[in-house]
């Protein structure tokens, strides 16, 4: 069985859910499909849920009505009969009804989650009606009552194996089981949500859970490119990446996955495709464990980075330095992107400016400390273990005009990263274009 997962924009609109069916019975094969809410249906509850915060009943009461005007317009677009229409409709009636319910009592941060929520309810209910007027031997599953994480709120995998494998036991014999995205319940019972990754989170751990043939990401982006096709021209689809690979690029800027997401399917061995809902016919990228050797596969940049220096000649053989300074960072809540060190100095870089002032006075207590702004990561996936000789000094070789800040090369056998200002990305994401990649095979192999 295969796990199909699409996004807000793939269900965006009563069009895109017909054309979604049409995906999903192409073929006579069983599928485990996981939906997100509707585009915008998140932001709006959201917005929702910040009226109910700041005790504007009125607000949160427009905010749904006008979000109920704008399904109701959908269903008479989606369904072709009054039962599945009226059925449906009704459906809807009570989950706004049930929004509107929270102007009335306390609001908290339970409450919000379980309003955020309503979208992938509303949509995967949808679905199915709709596909089951199609003559679609289709079925809800509730991820509630599948997805849970434990008290670190870490997905608790063997929890979500069992429950899911008993969900499909109890339910044999359909084409399609539909599932939510994004949302599950917490170690104490709790509506939650998944944050990272959100619905490819959730198809991961359904992949992983059921030991899939494949899970495939429906976007609508033809998989990821070797390089930004909004900066640099002649960029093409990675069509195949290991599964590191693909969480660097992931982490570094490339938004069609979040990193942390596909890791239970790498463990568990499952492929994960990314698929184009707009060119369904586009072959995508696939990620597997499988290692290309001497490649370079692509290049990604992260806006927004801040570079802090610290220099001290106390720290010239001082034990436990280092220490201090992560700890700096480790109490602040602050992760570190890049790091380098000489005899006097460490820099690092982080994305997250939430604790900069707190950060930089307890730095000084140890050294003079330097800030940079307005700075960028671009790193280069590929194999880029010390074996395959000159790739390190091909991407050095294509910055030679552009000013570098900083250097990390080694911590992975699978990026070389460079920071550079901003201002500079365009060019430095441009000039590595062309130089690491050919119009041919992707990849100009060291000499």
């Amino acid at each position: 069985m295969k796990v199909l997962k699409f996004g807000g924009t793939s269900v965006g609109s009563a069009q895109r859910m017909k054309d979604v069916s049409q995906l999903i019975t192409s073929d006579n094969e069983p599928k485990f499909v996981v939906l997100s809410a509707m585009s915008g249906t998140t932001n709006t509850l959201v917005e929702i849920a910040d009226y109910l915060y700041k005790k504007n009943p009125e607000g949160a009461n427009t905010v749904i009505n006008q979000l109920e005007q704008r399904y109701m317009q959908h269903l008479g677009e989606l369904f072709s009969t009054d039962e599945w229409h009226e059925k449906t409709e009704a459906f809807l009636k009570e989950e706004f009804n049930y929004l509107r319910s929270f102007t009335k009592t306390l609001f908290t941060n339970f409450e919000e989650k379980v309003v955020l929520a309503q979208g992938e309810i509303m949509s995967t209910n949808m679905m199915v009606n709709y596909l089951q007027e199609q003559g679609v031997k289709a079925v809800l599953l509730p991820a509630l009552e599948m997805i849970r994480t434990d008290k670190n709120a870490e997905p608790d995998a063997a929890y979500i194996r069992e429950r899911t494998c008993s969900q499909l036991e109890a339910n044999p014999g359909y084409d399609v089981y539909i599932t939510q995205g994004f949302i599950c319940r917490n170690a104490y019972g709790e509506i939650d949500n998944l944050l990272r990754g959100g619905s490819d989170y959730t198809a991961c751990l359904i992949g992983a859970a059921i030991n899939a043939e494949e899970i495939q990401i429906w976007t609508d982006i033809d998989g990821m490119h070797n390089n930004d096709p909004r900066i640099v021209e002649g960029t093409e689809p990675v069509r195949q990446l290991y599964f590191e690979e693909a969480a660097e690029l992931a982490y570094f800027g490339a938004k069609i996955l979040h990193p942390t997401c596909i890791q239970p399917a790498k463990f568990a061995g499952v492929p994960v495709r990314l698929l184009n809902t707009m060119d369904p016919t586009a072959p995508g990228t696939i990620i597997n464990n499988q290692m290309h050797r001497g490649t370079i596969k692509a290049v990604a940049a992260k806006d927004n980075i801040i570079c802090i220096g610290i220099q001290s000649s106390r720290m010239l053989l001082a034990h436990g330095f280092l220490r201090k300074v992560f700890e700096i960072f480790e109490d602040n809540k602050t992760s570190i992107d890049m790091i380098c060190t000489s005899e006097v100095g460490v820099s690092v870089t982080i994305d997250n400016r939430s604790h900069l002032t707190a950060i930089t006075d307890e730095l000084r207590k140890y050294g003079t400390v330097t800030v940079e702004d307005n700075m960028c990561i671009v790193c280069i996936v590929g194999d880029l273990s010390s074996q395959n000789i000159g790739f390190e000094s091909m991407a050095t070789d294509a910055l030679k005009q552009i000013p570098v800040r900083m250097i990390s090369y080694g911590g992975s056998a699978h990026n070389i990263s460079f920071l550079v200002a901003q201002a500079d990305k365009k060019r430095t994401l441009q000039a590595l274009q062309k130089t690491l990649f050919t119009y041919n095979d992707h990849v100009r192999r060291p000499s």
